[in-house]
């Protein structure tokens, strides 16, 4: 992730998320990333990860971008779209506090699948594939929490995925 990324597209950098680690754990129950974990261990990981504000109407994710980082929304809502073979926008989902979004391209660093627009003013930490590195390398156990999480969550969702695949290749046979 390039430092001025979120600079130049006008959000504001507010502190760091352990800052953020009470306010944080209040979500949490819609927090999947998060879910069990300690205000010690959100504090912790927090220092890892720098925080931002958005406005309405700014684009936090570009769809086709590549990207090594994901956000956590702390608080506001962000439109997740996907323009379709005809370039309209398409919305996908509203996400918010509580939710990650990013997590494959942080991952494996292929462009972004859609892009994500803050609805309202929007908080939301930054988790980037290099802070993910170091966290494994110096705190290897909330780095294994971490990872086990992110697997989880990508595991949930490639099976919604594929359930609506399916049911989809269904109907067209009916």
């Amino acid at each position: 992730m390039q430092p001025d990324y979120f600079i130049e597209r006008k959000m504001r950098p507010i502190g760091f998320c352990h800052a953020f680690a009470v306010e944080i754990h209040r979500v949490i129950e819609h927090a999947p990333l998060l879910e069990g974990f300690t205000i010690a261990e959100i504090t912790e990981l927090g220092g890892f990860m720098p925080v931002y504000e958005a406005d309405a109407g700014a684009c936090i994710i570009g769809e086709g971008e590549v990207g090594d980082f994901m956000v956590l929304i702390i608080s506001g809502a962000i439109d997740v779209v996907r323009l379709d073979r005809f370039g309209h926008s398409s919305r996908i989902a509203v996400v918010r506090g509580g939710h990650s979004l990013g997590e494959m391209s942080m991952i494996d660093g292929e462009p972004r699948f859609a892009s994500c627009i803050a609805l309202e003013t929007t908080r939301f930490a930054v988790l980037s594939r290099e802070a993910l590195t170091e966290v494994i390398q110096t705190r290897p156990r909330l780095g294994a929490r971490i990872l086990i999480k992110l697997v989880h969550i990508l595991s949930q969702r490639l099976r919604n995925t594929s359930m609506r695949l399916v049911a989809l290749q269904e109907s067209t046979r009916s």
